[in-house]
């Protein structure tokens, strides 16, 4: 029996559409995520330990907010002005900004300036609250070697009058090596140990000289 001739192209085509169909329902080797994450430099614990506290109060630690665009986990970098990019297999535990918290913390409690220091949400009522926004971490491919740039705004506040005793910008860049992901992940630790460290300080001046010191700077 002859077969129509339309009928035979009509099935030709529904052939070569189930092909490709199956061919791109083939799974991909699919690459694997490296994950990263923020931490300080623990050779430095022993001679940042305090002898004794000198009990400025209770300070609380609000929760970071991140720049629009680094609220997400993915590691973000630049390769021109204004344009942000994120790298495909390589991402941060948590998003940089929520990271932040626990080494400030640590970092803080190594000077020993404080009774006790707590993260919130918290329903303890402390004598100074931190506020922390503008959080930014991101690897900067406009020149060689590559930049890793972290910044923030820090601000101190008095309880329970809420009096804003100093308010300040932060930003430590390291350049990366190799220039690559995992060189960019070891230059945002180094410039994170460096930049809780020196809004650490900051703080302890603040709240030691009260209006006496500059704290806007």
């Amino acid at each position: 029996m002859r077969v129509p001739v339309r009928l035979c192209r009509v099935m030709g085509v529904g052939i070569v559409s189930l092909a490709l169909a199956g061919c791109l329902s083939l799974p991909r080797e699919e690459r694997p995520i490296h994950t990263f994450t923020l931490s300080l430099d623990r050779s430095a614990e022993r001679a940042m330990a305090p002898e004794g506290k000198s009990g400025a109060g209770t300070l609380v630690v609000n929760v970071p907010v991140a720049q629009p665009g680094f609220e997400t986990p993915q590691m973000a970098y630049r390769q021109r002005p204004y344009e942000v990019s994120y790298y495909a297999t390589h991402q941060w535990a948590e998003p940089p900004a929520r990271m932040l918290t626990p080494l400030l913390v640590q970092a803080l409690e190594q000077a020993g300036q404080w009774r006790a220091i707590v993260s919130m949400p918290t329903s303890v009522r402390g004598d100074h609250r931190v506020d922390i926004d503008q959080v930014e971490l991101i690897q900067l491919f406009l020149q060689k070697p590559s930049e890793v740039r972290l910044s923030l705004r820090m601000q101190i506040i008095k309880l329970p009058d809420y009096l804003v005793q100093g308010t300040r910008l932060f930003e430590v860049v390291e350049a990366a090596s190799p220039d690559d992901a995992y060189g960019g992940a070891v230059a945002a630790n180094r410039a994170a140990d460096r930049l809780v460290k020196e809004v650490a300080a900051w703080l302890i001046g603040c709240v030691a000289g009260g209006q006496r010191t500059s704290c806007s700077r």
